[in-house]
């Protein structure tokens, strides 16, 4: 995984009206497919409703990639309840597990 400065995934999305915050889930999602995650394609995230379960398939990579240390279910949550933020706490476990 590239490690990424958190804050920078967290206050991107704002200067450019949220179009960081797709930039940061295609390029993790790639890297995530490398490393074995069985994540569908990006185009998903466009379709209402089916891009839940795209964030569902997204968060279990997340708990593949970082060997457990961040649950499926708690990456799921913060992308979903937090945005960006929650992005900006799941990179900071990304950067931990390049290290």
């Amino acid at each position: 995984m590239t490690k990424r400065n958190p804050i920078a995934v967290a206050l991107l999305p704002f200067i450019t009206f949220g179009i960081y915050s797709l930039v940061w889930l295609v390029k993790t999602k790639h890297e995530m497919v490398a490393k074995g995650a069985e994540i569908p394609t990006c185009w998903l995230i466009i379709i209402p409703l089916v891009n839940l379960w795209w964030m569902w398939k997204y968060s279990e990579g997340v708990e593949k990639v970082t060997g457990g240390k961040t649950s499926g279910v708690l990456a799921f949550i913060l992308l979903f309840f937090l945005g960006c933020i929650g992005a900006a706490i799941i990179q900071d476990s990304f950067n931990k597990n390049v290290a």
